[in-house]
C-alpha cells in the first residue's frame, strides 16, 4: 500500500515519458490522448494501452495544455494513480488467514468520484477488508476521490479487476456469498444473514448493478423505501447496507 498522504494525482506528459511509466508498471488511471495523433511512437503508446486495457479519452489540444500546463506533451498526457491497488486474490487469502469473517465490496462501474471517496470513507469505518472496482468504466482514485474519502483511501486495500465477474467468480470459489443491492426483487435488506463471509455488490448511479452480475450473485436485496422517490444516492444506501452489517455481526 502507498504511505504518501499526498492527494494530489501526478500528471505526467510526453508519449515517450507515458510509455516507460506503463512499462515500469505504474497505475494509471486515465490517459488523454490528443484526437488524430499518429506517428510510429503514439502506435508504440496505442499497442501498449490496448494491451494493459487502460483507460483513454480522446481530447482537443486545448484540453492536453491545461492538464500539462503548456508544457509539450506531444498530445498525449496521463494521470498516474496516487495509490497502489491490491491483488485481489491474495487479499481474499490474507483475510480468511487472519481468522476474519470477510466482508468485501464490489462497485459495478460506479463513475461518480465523490460518490467513491464517500463509500472508501463508509467501508473504512465499518471495517470492509477490500474494495473491488473494475478497470475500466470505474471512477478512478484520483485528488478529489481522496479528498472526499477524508484519506481512507489510503487506509482500505483497492483492487482492480478485468471484470466484476471475474472477482465474483473468485469469491464465490473462496465461498464468500455475494448480495447485490438491488430494486429488482422482493427480498429486502433484513431478510439477508450478513453474519457469514460476503461481499456486497453497488451498482452504477445511472442504472444500479448489470443484468449479467444479478445473475451470478447469491443473493438480491433492496431497502425500504417509504417515500415518493424511487431511489437512495449510491453512496447512501451502500452505508445502509454496510451499518446492517455491521448491526448484524455486533448483535
Amino acid at each position: 500500500m502507498n504511505d504518501n498522504n499526498t492527494t494530489e494525482t501526478t500528471n505526467i506528459f510526453g508519449i515517450r515519458a507515458i510509455i516507460e511509466a506503463i512499462e515500469s508498471g505504474s497505475t494509471i488511471n486515465k490517459i488523454y490522448l490528443q484526437k488524430g495523433l499518429r506517428g510510429s511512437l503514439f502506435y508504440e503508446l496505442d499497442k501498449l494501452i490496448k494491451s494493459n486495457k487502460l483507460t483513454t479519452s480522446m481530447v482537443p489540444v486545448e484540453k492536453l495544455d491545461r492538464l500539462s500546463k503548456r508544457s509539450n506533451h506531444q498530445g498525449a498526457v496521463a494521470q498516474i494513480s496516487p495509490v497502489e491497488f491490491y491483488d485481489l486474490e491474495t487479499l481474499i487469502e490474507k483475510t480468511i488467514n487472519d481468522k476474519k469473517t470477510p466482508l468485501f465490496l464490489l462497485l459495478d462501474q460506479l463513475s461518480d468520484v465523490r460518490n467513491f471517496g464517500a463509500i472508501i470513507r463508509t467501508a473504512e469505518c465499518t471495517g470492509v477488508n477490500g474494495i473491488i472496482i473494475q478497470k475500466n468504466g470505474s471512477a478512478p482514485v484520483n485528488a478529489e476521490t481522496i479528498k472526499t474519502s477524508a484519506g481512507a483511501a489510503f487506509k482500505i486495500p483497492i483492487c482492480k479487476v478485468d471484470h466484476i465477474k471475474d472477482a465474483l467468480f473468485l469469491l464465490q470459489a473462496s465461498e464468500i456469498k455475494t448480495v447485490a443491492a438491488t430494486e429488482k426483487t422482493e427480498d429486502s435488506i433484513f431478510d439477508i444473514d450478513f453474519k457469514q463471509p460476503i461481499a456486497i455488490v453497488m451498482g452504477s448511479e445511472h442504472r444500479g448493478v448489470n443484468p449479467s452480475i444479478l445473475k451470478m450473485v447469491d443473493f438480491k436485496a433492496k431497502l425500504p423505501l417509504l417515500g415518493e422517490i424511487a431511489s437512495l444516492n449510491v453512496s447512501v444506501a451502500c452505508g445502509a447496507f454496510l451499518y446492517e452489517t455491521v448491526r448484524q455481526r455486533m448483535s
